[in-house]
């Protein structure tokens, strides 16, 4: 059996991030769920090591890397028209969860039980979420600052209301990550070498 599972996946680079907005960088899908995985690595080291926390580092990783495949069906929605309304966001979670399970099943049946622990978002455990969503809102609070730092004022407004965002998760792994590596992302790549 043939399966388009990862040429369907595969599809994710075109999908443009930020479509509302105009990008002095632009971010693609793919692009974006390598960046939340690797912070997401972090915050599960973070938690495990300075918070008592016991996770499954590797797991969150893995269902990081896959946290917006279904995308490749719905297109990357928007904030402001996602979250536009109760009525909007409740159905497009609904399509999203369609969609997982759409992608799921593109899978050859003796893999499926082993994709669906990273793909099926509503069955990962509730650390697992918080710390991947943690991670989505550091990516794109991260990619604001840049903007920003570009002279993109479009970016301001979003990059105060997601540092807001980070704050009421009152996370301590996410305050780690904050104070210890967001500044330096505002350094160039001579900066960086100089230091």
């Amino acid at each position: 059996m043939k399966s388009h599972f990862f040429a369907y996946i595969s599809k994710i680079r075109w999908l443009q991030r930020w479509g509302l907005k105009r990008n002095t960088v632009n971010e693609n899908v793919m692009e974006h769920s390598w960046e939340v995985s690797v912070i997401a690595h972090a915050l599960g080291l973070i938690r495990n090591r300075f918070y008592q926390g016991n996770l499954d580092v590797n797991a969150i990783v893995v269902a990081a890397l896959y946290h917006d495949c279904s995308e490749v069906i719905t297109g990357d929605m928007p904030s402001p028209i996602k979250y536009h309304s109760a009525e909007i966001t409740q159905a497009y979670k609904t399509i999203e969860r369609k969609a997982e399970h759409e992608l799921l099943n593109l899978l050859p049946a003796q893999l499926k039980e082993d994709y669906r622990p990273s793909m099926i978002e509503q069955e990962l455990p509730p650390e697992h979420k918080q710390i991947i969503k943690a991670a989505d809102t550091i990516a794109a609070y991260v990619k604001c600052k840049m903007e920003v730092a570009a002279g993109n004022y479009e970016f301001s407004t979003a990059e105060k209301e997601i540092e807001a965002k980070l704050k009421a998760y009152d996370l301590p792994e996410v305050e780690y990550f904050l104070q210890t590596f967001t500044a330096s992302y505002e350094l160039t790549l001579d900066e960086l070498f100089r230091s």
